[in-house]
């Protein structure tokens, strides 16, 4: 099986909302908050908030597409973040939230760039999809404090008035990709 795991990076503004969506998904082995797309090596979370490095907040995951599809993850991905908004998601604004995909291979961007050009031929939304897609670069593990934050931190605000509705959303549109 080992041998058949692929790799998705995905950046949807914090990446404490995009790990707990995506690694609570049937078929993703693992999920990795950290930093790709920017300029400086072994960015800290600091550096990155401060909107110097020009790296975004990301997620990286390992996945088995023979359980869950590219495809299907980018749905997730797309129905679970705003990527109209440039920099941008709620109150979070910088170039480290941006919406942003980094692909690890050819059928990634040639999938990715469809759903896109569909998205906006249909206007999915009310504004067209700002969402990159670009070759992963170097991807930085965050910090060990990053790490499952949703699930170390379900009583603090954030995590109840940002997370939790997003989470919610995932469980009604897609239970059937869920894992628990």
């Amino acid at each position: 099986m080992i041998d058949q795991l692929q790799t998705a990076i995905f950046a949807g503004g914090c990446f404490w909302c995009t790990e707990a969506f995506l690694k609570g998904l049937k078929g993703v082995i693992s999920a990795e908050p950290g930093y790709i797309g920017g300029e400086i090596e072994n960015p800290t979370y600091m550096k990155v908030c401060n909107g110097d490095t020009g790296h975004a907040e990301a997620v990286r995951i390992q996945f088995d597409p023979a359980v869950i599809s590219y495809g299907s993850l980018l749905s997730v991905f797309f129905n679970t973040h705003d990527p109209t908004t440039l920099n941008r998601q709620g109150n979070d604004i910088g170039t480290q939230y941006r919406s942003g995909i980094f692909y690890t291979s050819e059928e990634q961007k040639t999938e990715a760039e469809a759903l896109i050009k569909e998205l906006n031929e249909s206007k999915a939304y009310e504004n067209p999809v700002v969402t990159e897609v670009t070759p992963a670069s170097m991807f930085y593990v965050a910090e060990n404090y990053h790490h499952d934050y949703y699930e170390q931190n379900k009583d603090k605000a954030y995590c109840q008035i940002i997370i939790a509705p997003k989470l919610a959303k995932l469980q009604e549109k897609y239970h059937e990709l869920l894992a628990h």
